[in-house]
């Protein structure tokens, strides 16, 4: 309830007892006056208890909030700390690749030199070729 903000708790309390002792009071009154204060007493001691449980809904409601916004903040903090471990499993795994291209690359130069003045195909593999292009039966 929104005018919870604005008005004092206080007060609700204070509805509430001149509610309770309106009803004492019209025990000893007139009976011309009893409906009339009997009626306004039940009405603030009424309106008295559906205020104070309406507080107290509100400071319930208002705590577990805080509660949320705590594990919230313990989340977004453990959630950090993983991004971190993901950003150095990340990094680690690029410097693999890249030290695993380094590797293949040396390996290609070291390798196409002693290919390189020939330019031979060896039988093996020609005649795989021609297997493999024949129709299949």
């Amino acid at each position: 309830m929104w005018f919870l903000d604005f008005l004092p708790y206080w007060i609700f309390y204070a509805i509430l007892i001149v509610g309770v002792i309106g009803f004492v009071i019209s025990k000893f009154v007139p009976a011309y006056y009893k409906t009339a204060i009997f009626g306004v007493s039940l009405i603030s001691f009424v309106f008295g208890i559906f205020m104070l449980g309406a507080i107290y809904e509100n400071k319930s409601w208002v705590a577990k909030v805080k509660e949320m916004e705590l594990k919230i903040v313990e989340a977004e903090a453990a959630s950090q700390k993983e991004n971190v471990k993901i950003v150095e499993k990340i990094v680690y795994r690029d410097k693999i690749i890249r030290q695993k291209g380094q590797d293949i690359v040396k390996y290609i130069d070291r390798e196409i030199v002693k290919y390189d003045n020939q330019c031979t195909i060896p039988d093996e593999v020609i005649n795989i070729l021609n297997i493999a292009s024949e129709p299949s039966k």
